[in-house]
């Protein structure tokens, strides 16, 4: 009952109640009700004026479905930032579509992690606050600014993932093969966060007076909790080995060059990508207006060039239409400078920038006949000039012409174009033909294949190297693909960080027999300057990158990862039955 008792000895004075009073005096005692947990008792004298009084448990409703929009937006923000750190490795191509769109240059890399890490971070802090909230007994009560934001992460987190699936499809077939790498680590972050969320959905399970709510919420629990504990059964990585089983370190090609150490396409880049330690230069050609074949990978010049400098007029003309004199008047190396089109390459020295001030755009056969001093391949790929090109019909014939007048070895230059390929094999028999997925028109069976490394699931290593067929995939630029087609049995991948891949020794991680620490060969700085895939499972995982300390951390083979999915899995298990005997 809440009434007020009018003072007196012992007497009880008719008094008028006032609505106010009786309203607070009431709460009051519905609070201690609710914290000691007993079910709310109605009197006369609440019947009176409980219309101006509401008891609904909406508020505890509105808390919960607050919370668990939170922990969604919270698990959202968290999927976001695995993607955007997969996405690292091809965001360079992002880059350059944004130029072609807007026509100016900005490397999104810093940017892009900039938001991504600011909205994993705002919604872990409110989560952890929302967590302590329920652990002390308190109710969630959202500012309306807290309410407004947790919708904004989410429209924006579901925008990006729009924006993917429409304009980088391919970018899904990547996120699919980087779980062959994660997925090990990602197991045990994901068993530990439902260890240490069965505290809140067991104080919430006791709480819940109704019996279906009660009922769902526990079977919703637990089958998460199942399906994450059964994951291991669906775990499939080709680095689950033998040390002993590991496949020969892949061979690097160089991406147009070293493009984060020299202007892309030049002969700086040519030199930088044979001190990395590369066997082969990758490059594209064009042929000009007057029939000369140049280095160049854009429609424009824009990128790569100061056209806009030398003939402002021209800036939206396609690369071929200019002449050779033309493009030997040309600047290609100053942009490299002045946009640094790489975020986190290291900084040139002063004669490296002395140098890349003076690049030039280089015809293909000086870069062939610098390439053999070098012994350096080159694999190139033909651009086919506009339709009122005087070369339209015979551009390959005449870059054909060019390697063959050059008088370089046949055996260094890798043919990709399927364009008259029947044609260049009979007058370069010598030549390596080099195909791609759309394969060859000929009858000979291909022995080296370029391929996009999101293929790799679809392809049998094992058996194209029983055919004595090498793979080559592209473009790779992170230390964990790198490591991870390492294990798969590539023979070689293109990459534009040439640099860190050459320092590699041995894979990112690797199961081994013995839990061991060794010594990694390339500086494990190296590896945060760029944001690898190893700072997300730490973040996951809360493990210890034993890489930052100069240790590379190997783990257990097959049959011992069984082990440790047991003993993960038992150990939470464990941890879960005492939480929820506990708050019973």
């Amino acid at each position: 009952m809440c009434s007020d008792a009018a003072g007196g000895k012992g007497l009880s004075l008719p008094r008028k109640k006032s609505p106010l009073r009786y309203g607070n005096s009431c709460l009051r005692s519905r609070a201690a009700q609710r914290l000691a947990g007993k079910p709310l008792e109605l009197g006369d004298s609440d019947l009176e004026v409980g219309s101006a009084v509401s008891f609904s448990p909406a508020p505890l409703q509105c808390d919960c479905v607050w919370f668990g929009l939170l922990f969604l937006t919270f698990l959202f923000s968290l999927c976001w930032l695995y993607i955007g750190l997969i996405l690292l490795n091809d965001l360079h191509n992002f880059n350059e579509f944004l130029f072609r769109q807007w026509g100016r240059w900005m490397d999104w890399s810093l940017a892009f992690l900039l938001v991504i890490s600011l909205l994993v971070t705002y919604a872990s802090l409110l989560l952890l606050l929302a967590l302590l909230l329920r652990l002390c007994g308190q109710p969630l009560h959202l500012h309306t600014i807290h309410k407004v934001l947790l919708l904004l992460v989410v429209l924006l987190v579901a925008a990006g993932l729009v924006g993917v699936d429409v304009q980088w499809r391919q970018e899904w077939r990547s996120l699919r093969l980087s779980l062959q790498a994660t997925a090990p680590f990602l197991h045990i972050g994901a068993v530990a966060g439902i260890t240490l969320l069965a505290w809140p959905v067991a104080d919430t399970f006791y709480h819940i007076r109704r019996r279906g709510p009660k009922i769902l919420l526990l079977l919703l629990f637990l089958g998460v909790a199942l399906a994450i504990y059964l994951a291991p059964l669906c775990i499939s990585s080709p680095c689950l080995m033998e040390p002993r089983d590991l496949p020969p370190k892949p061979g690097l090609v160089g991406h147009r060059g070293a493009p984060m150490l020299a202007p892309e396409n030049t002969l700086m880049s040519l030199r930088k990508t044979a001190e990395c330690g590369a066997a082969v230069f990758e490059t594209d050609v064009m042929v000009s207006s007057d029939g000369i074949p140049f280095l160049m990978h854009d429609e424009h010049l824009s990128r790569t060039t100061d056209v806009a400098s030398v003939f402002p007029a021209r800036i939206t003309d396609h690369s071929s239409d200019f002449s050779w004199a033309e493009l030997k008047r040309l600047n290609a190396g100053a942009w490299f400078l002045e946009r640094r089109p790489f975020w986190g390459a290291k900084r040139l020295s002063g004669r490296d920038r002395k140098e890349a001030q003076t690049q030039t755009v280089p015809m293909l056969e000086e870069l062939l006949k610098e390439a053999a001093v070098l012994n350096l391949s080159i694999m190139f790929d033909l651009r086919r000039p506009p339709r009122n090109h005087t070369y339209y019909d015979t551009f390959v014939n005449q870059t054909l012409e060019t390697v063959l007048s050059s008088r370089v070895p046949q055996a260094m230059v890798l043919w990709l174009p399927d364009e008259d390929r029947a044609h260049v094999q009979k007058r370069a028999p010598r030549m390596r033909q080099i195909y791609g997925q759309q394969g060859g028109d000929t009858a000979e069976r291909p022995q080296f294949l370029n391929l996009p490394y999101q293929d790799l699931p679809l392809l049998d290593i094992k058996g194209l190297h029983q055919d004595n067929v090498s793979v080559n995939l592209f473009v790779v630029n992170k230390a964990w693909l790198f490591s991870l087609l390492w294990c798969a049995g590539v023979d070689s991948v293109t990459t534009n960080d040439c640099q860190l891949l050459q320092q590699m020794r041995h894979p990112v991680w690797l199961i081994v027999r013995a839990l061991t620490l060794i010594p990694p060969p390339f500086r494990p700085s190296r590896l945060f300057h760029n944001l690898p895939l190893s700072s997300l499972l730490v973040y996951l995982c809360g493990g210890v990158l034993a890489a930052d300390m100069g240790l590379l951390l190997l783990s257990q083979p097959p049959q011992t990862y069984l082990m440790m999915w047991l003993v993960t899995d038992g150990v939470s298990i464990l941890l879960l039955l005492w939480t929820f005997l506990l708050h019973g």
